[in-house]
């Protein structure tokens, strides 16, 4: 059978790494890049990394508005439909990348198997929050990470398809983390294009919603929180917020933070596993930080992973630099933890239920 993979942002090119080494076991897979995430740092080295194939099509359209994108990916990604004839399409989580091809896929009455399926949080006024809505309502598998999202389709009446296979994150955390481990030399950047020798002790920042990095206030916080730690904190900068997260460290002397370049999958495993504790407002890294047992909090207005609250190994935090210091002070029980997000087989489990799928339709 043929099985169209949209990808399209780095979350979704880490989720297809795992899942394409098992699934072309069984399928041909055509891999079509949307071009969400366009920066090589955001892109193509997570494909080099991953040892996942190079797509077929790369689409290239990023920026402008939602409207804009996932109107430009919706043309774009039907012709390479059209093109192929593939007897499924595979979407991943919810970007405007995973809408655009759900919407392709069903014009052109092609099943859809929705990963990350059933993640909530409850608001309409987070853009993401309505591509999951939509894109769960018109999905024919609906595989969920974890069995609170199984819960919330239950309780939306989405029960055809549905599944709880666990989260291809925890699948690549653990097949690519000991090799991150044992990588001697991370090429760690600067902006000035220099080498970065990281400290014996530090902690993490990932910080690139648009909430906290829109304006000067929000992340100032953030930022002034990191500065007053009692180590220095590696904050890799997206792209888009160079300029602000330059001009505010500069501007405030905030010489405990090192601000250094996008890094590549390996590496941010690296840096993750490393760390004394993250600060974040990422879905990803607030899993990868449970994963591995790394004191989280997570500077962001909805609860997208309930289950990393969990003994307070994960945190919400206001951005303001007085919460985000208290919520760092507080001693995780890492006892609390358990199998939340599968045994970290769910590239298999889903290649079956697909497979199982494919088989019945046929026959």
């Amino acid at each position: 059978m043929k099985i169209c993979t949209i990808v399209g942002a780095r979350p979704q090119f880490i989720k297809a790494g795992p899942l394409s080494r098992v699934l072309q076991r069984e399928h041909e897979e055509i891999i079509i890049h949307t071009g969400q995430h366009y920066d090589s740092n955001m892109s193509s080295v997570f494909f080099d990394e991953l040892n996942i194939p190079k797509p077929k099509y790369n689409l290239g359209i990023s920026g402008g508005t939602h409207a804009q994108m996932t109107g430009k990916m919706l043309s774009a990604i039907e012709e390479a439909l059209l093109a192929e004839q593939p007897d499924m399409v595979v979407v991943f989580g919810d970007t405007n990348s995973t809408l655009a091809g759900a919407l392709a896929a069903v014009k052109l009455q092609i099943p859809i198997a929705h990963i990350e399926a059933g993640c909530r949080v409850h608001d309409l006024r987070n853009p993401e929050e309505v591509n999951r809505v939509l894109v769960d309502r018109i999905s024919s598998l609906l595989l969920c990470a974890t069995q609170s999202a199984v819960t919330s389709l239950e309780n939306e009446n989405l029960r055809t398809g549905l599944h709880f296979t666990g989260d291809l994150m925890y699948d690549a955390a653990l097949y690519y983390g000991d090799k991150a481990n044992e990588m001697e030399n991370h090429r760690i950047v600067g902006f000035n294009d220099n080498l970065v020798n990281l400290p014996p002790q530090y902690y993490l920042l990932t910080c690139h919603r648009q909430e906290n990095t829109e304006t000067d206030a929000a992340l100032f916080q953030i930022l002034s929180a990191m500065n007053e730690l009692d180590k220095p904190t590696i904050y890799p900068v997206h792209p888009r917020n160079r300029e602000r997260a330059d001009r505010l460290c500069t501007q405030n002397s905030f010489s405990n933070i090192m601000l250094i370049q996008p890094v590549g999958y390996l590496s941010s495993l690296y840096l993750i596993r490393s760390a004394e504790k993250i600060v974040t407002d990422s879905g990803g890294v607030q899993r990868e930080a449970w994963f591995f047992n790394k004191q989280c909090v997570t500077v962001w207005n909805w609860v997208a992973w309930p289950e990393t609250l969990e003994g307070n190994i994960n945190q919400m935090a206001m951005p303001q630099k007085d919460d985000i210091i208290k919520k760092l002070q507080v001693i995780p029980d890492f006892a609390k933890k358990a199998e939340y997000f599968g045994d970290g087989h769910a590239a298999e489990k889903i290649t079956k239920v697909i497979t199982d799928f494919l088989t019945n339709r046929t026959q």
